[in-house]
């Protein structure tokens, strides 16, 4: 029978960030003995989403609906994903980190035939 080696001391950070770039190369096995792990419980945990109604065009509802049956997810959830992206996409263009792009549809080009 294998024996169990105690666990390393989990050494003392200075910051959250310190913290976070020596979890992302350790193995918390060798720093945590998970056989005494107890499952918490949070009674008073507020849900961090709110509900909201949003009137959506037929076709759109449907065109979602089916991308999200390809992707065999939800498509509330899928919804939540393309906007998560997009508000990610505009953040980002607004701080310059993306190329200048047009956020609109650009005007149309006048039509090379002449009106009569």
């Amino acid at each position: 029978m294998a024996k169990h080696k105690a666990p390393k001391p989990i050494p003392k950070f200075a910051s959250e960030a310190e913290e976070r770039a020596f979890w992302e190369t350790h193995d918390t096995a060798e720093y945590v003995d998970w056989s005494q792990a107890r499952l918490g419980v949070f009674p008073d945990l507020k849900p961090s989403t709110e509900t909201i109604s949003l009137r959506l065009p037929a076709g759109l509802l449907a065109e979602l609906k089916t991308l999200a049956n390809q992707r065999d997810v939800p498509y509330q959830s899928l919804l939540k994903v393309f906007l998560a992206e997009r508000v990610a996409r505009e953040r980002a263009a607004r701080r310059g980190a993306l190329p200048n792009r047009p956020l609109q549809r650009a005007a149309r080009a006048p039509s090379r035939t002449a009106r009569r």
